[in-house]
């Protein structure tokens, strides 16, 4: 396998339960914890803006409604992003890729970025971020590891920016996940850890592939991962699993 310059314990949407996920205020929240590295979701305004938000609505963790692939840049600044979850993060904005990608290179943070598309915006998002992403991470010493669900989003970042290291997401392994990570030259697999077991992980590894484990909150679960070779570990529960 070739080098790999990730930690092997992430935070979720920055530390997404402890404060508001996909927020400054989430990643921070998670280095005070001592993480590092911070996966977060992005997706395209209706302008072409590349702004950190998980669903395809807005409703679940802002004060606005609608589809998020209909709100515009100026909307999304005008969005509370905080008060969903606690009075105490009331006002807190819906940060862009730009913003955070700042933030993380002043304080030598590292990212997992999944692109999330909108409905019908897989390629033009995975094209997005692929050229913004190498913008902003211009002569990083390591760069982001991008994960997407979506084969189509994984195989515009090759094509713009081959250079970035890339994931598939699966919810459940299909029989042929391997194919599939191979076919897009990934070089790692991102599961669900219900559906990962011991051979799975040797197998990855037999193939030059590293995994990685989401939502993983059991501290008894993570050592078990662990024990049989896992690499990344991503997890809500950055006050119970030490970085």
């Amino acid at each position: 396998m070739s080098p790999w310059p990730y930690p092997a314990r992430v935070a979720h949407r920055g530390a997404g339960k402890l404060a508001p996920e996909n927020t400054l205020a989430a990643l921070r929240c998670g280095a005070q914890f001592g993480y590092r590295m911070f996966e977060f979701d992005v997706k395209l305004s209706a302008d072409y803006a590349l702004v950190l938000m998980h669903d395809a609505t807005l409703s679940r963790t802002t004060n606005g409604s609608g589809r998020a692939a209909a709100a515009t840049l100026a909307e999304f600044a005008r969005l509370d992003a905080g008060s969903w979850h606690s009075a105490t993060y009331a006002g807190e904005s819906v940060p862009t890729l730009a913003r955070v990608a700042a933030w993380l290179r002043a304080n030598d943070h590292l990212a997992n970025i999944e692109i999330k598309p909108c409905p019908g915006r897989d390629t033009e998002t995975g094209a997005a971020v692929a050229l913004e992403v190498r913008e902003l991470w211009r002569d990083a010493k390591v760069l982001p590891l991008v994960s997407s669900f979506s084969a189509a989003a994984l195989e515009a970042v090759r094509q713009h920016a081959p250079e970035l290291p890339r994931a598939l997401l699966f919810s459940a392994l299909p029989e042929d996940w391997l194919e599939r990570c191979l076919a897009l030259g990934c070089v790692a697999v991102d599961a669900h850890h219900a559906s990962l077991t011991r051979e799975v992980i040797a197998r990855a590894h037999d193939a030059g592939l590293r995994v990685a484990a989401y939502t993983v909150n059991d501290p008894e679960r993570a050592e078990e991962l662990f024990q049989w070779g896992l690499d990344v570990l991503i997890t809500d529960a950055v006050d119970r699993i030490a970085p």
